[in-house]
C-alpha cells in the first residue's frame, strides 16, 4: 500500500469518526425517585431518540449529598422537590437554571409552573420545572381508628403500638399544625422557629410508647398496614389509593389542619453532561400520553395538562374520594425551606432518634 494510499485512508478514519459516535448509544443519567421512571417509558424514549438511559433511584437527602459530592454532576437530570432547591442552590450550586426556551411551557399546568418558577428562583433565575405533585396526610384502617382525623392522633395513647411515620422533616412540619401552630409563617424568625421545633421534639419523645416503628420504606408501611399490624400512619396519598383498592377500610385521610403539599421537579445538574437529553426527556414525560402512563402507574397526580381522558376510571375515582375542594383548598403547601433551618429540624429529629 502507498503512503498515497495511507494518507487517504487515515482521512476517510477521521472523517467517520463522529459519525461511528453518533451511531453508539448515548448515555443520559437520570437521578429520580423510585416509579418516576416507568419501564415503558424509558424504552419509549430510547427508541424515539436514540439515547441510552441510566436511572438511579434517590430520595431529597440522597440526591442533594449526591451532588454535593460531585459538585453538580455525574447526572444530567435530577427530580428533587420544589422545596429543596433555593436553598441548595444558594449555598451550593447544584443546579443549572432552566432555559424555558427549550421547555414546552403549554404541556403544563399554568400555575402549577409559575409556582416552581418563583419558589426555585434564585438571583434572577429560575431552577426547577414541575413534573408531579401530592399530598402528605393520614392513612387510616377505619376498622380499628374509626375517629382518626388530626396528625396528632399519630401520638394519641388510643393507638399505642398501632402508629407509624418517618422520622423526617415532614413529621415535624405535621405535629406543629396538629398543634395549631403554622410553621411555614415562622421561617423568617429562625428564635421562634426553635421554640416550636423544641415544642414538637418533646412530644414526639413523650409518644415514642405510641409509635409502632418509624418507617423508612414506603412498600414495608403498606404490608404493615396490609396486614393490620399498623392502623394509622402519615405517609402519602397515593399509598393510601392504593390500599383502598384491597381493602376499602382502608384509605387516605387529609387531616383536619390540611393535608401537607409536595411538588416534585425536574432540575438539570450544574455539571450535566447530555443537557440536549435533559430537556428531552422533560418534554417526553410531559405529553399528555406520556404522563397519563406515569400517572396510571404511580396513583399520582401529574403537572401536564390533557391527561384526564387518559387516566384509569380507578385514579378518577380515588382522587373525587379524597379531594374534594375544600381539601384542596386547605393543602399546605411547602415553601422552600432556609437551609439553617433543615440544619435545625436534623438536630431536633437526631435527639427524638436518640431518645430513649
Amino acid at each position: 500500500m502507498t503512503r498515497k494510499m495511507l494518507s487517504l485512508l487515515s482521512m476517510i478514519t477521521v472523517l467517520l469518526l463522529p459519525c461511528l459516535g453518533d451511531a453508539a448509544p448515548r448515555e443520559f443519567r437520570l437521578l429520580t425517585w423510585k416509579g418516576y421512571a416507568p419501564a415503558e417509558l424509558v424504552e419509549k424514549f430510547e427508541k424515539e431518540t436514540g439515547y441510552k438511559v441510566q436511572v438511579t433511584y434517590s430520595n431529597n437527602e440522597e440526591m442533594i449529598a449526591k451532588l454535593r459530592a460531585t459538585r453538580g454532576g455525574g447526572f444530567d437530570l435530577a427530580q428533587p422537590s420544589q422545596d429543596r432547591i433555593s436553598s441548595v442552590q444558594e449555598s451550593f450550586g447544584l443546579y443549572q437554571p432552566i432555559d424555558f426556551g427549550r421547555i414546552e411551557a403549554a404541556r403544563f399546568i399554568p400555575s402549577m409552573l409559575d409556582a416552581v418558577k418563583k419558589n426555585t428562583l434564585v438571583k434572577g433565575k429560575s431552577y426547577a420545572v414541575p413534573f408531579c405533585w401530592g399530598t402528605d396526610g393520614l392513612i387510616v384502617n377505619r376498622k380499628f381508628a374509626p375517629e382518626a382525623k388530626s396528625f396528632s392522633d399519630l401520638l394519641d395513647s388510643r393507638y399505642a403500638g398501632r402508629a407509624s411515620y418517618r422520622l423526617k422533616r415532614p413529621t415535624l412540619i405535621a405535629q406543629a399544625f396538629g398543634m395549631g401552630v403554622d410553621p411555614f409563617a415562622l421561617y423568617a424568625d429562625e428564635a421562634a422557629y426553635q421554640k416550636l421545633l423544641d415544642q414538637v421534639e418533646g412530644k414526639l419523645i413523650a409518644a415514642k410508647g405510641v409509635v409502632k416503628n418509624y418507617w423508612t420504606n414506603g412498600d414495608a408501611l403498606l404490608e404493615s398496614m396490609r396486614s393490620g399490624e399498623v392502623h394509622i400512619a402519615q405517609a402519602w396519598d397515593n399509598g393510601g389509593f392504593k390500599l383502598h383498592a384491597e381493602n376499602p377500610d382502608i384509605d387516605f385521610v387529609a387531616p383536619v389542619t390540611g393535608a401537607l403539599g409536595w411538588i416534585d421537579t425536574f432540575a438539570i445538574p450544574a455539571k450535566a453532561d447530555n443537557v440536549d437529553a435533559a430537556y428531552k426527556w422533560i418534554n417526553f414525560m410531559m405529553r399528555p400520553e406520556n404522563a397519563a402512563v406515569f400517572t396510571n402507574a404511580e396513583d399520582t397526580p401529574t403537572a401536564a395538562v390533557g391527561v384526564g381522558e387518559r387516566l384509569k376510571p380507578t385514579f378518577r375515582a380515588d382522587f373525587e374520594r379524597c379531594y374534594p375542594q375544600q381539601v384542596i383548598d386547605n393543602i399546605k403547601w411547602y415553601p422552600p425551606v432556609p437551609a439553617r433551618l433543615e440544619a435545625m429540624e436534623g438536630k431536633a429529629l437526631d435527639r427524638v432518634k436518640a431518645a430513649q
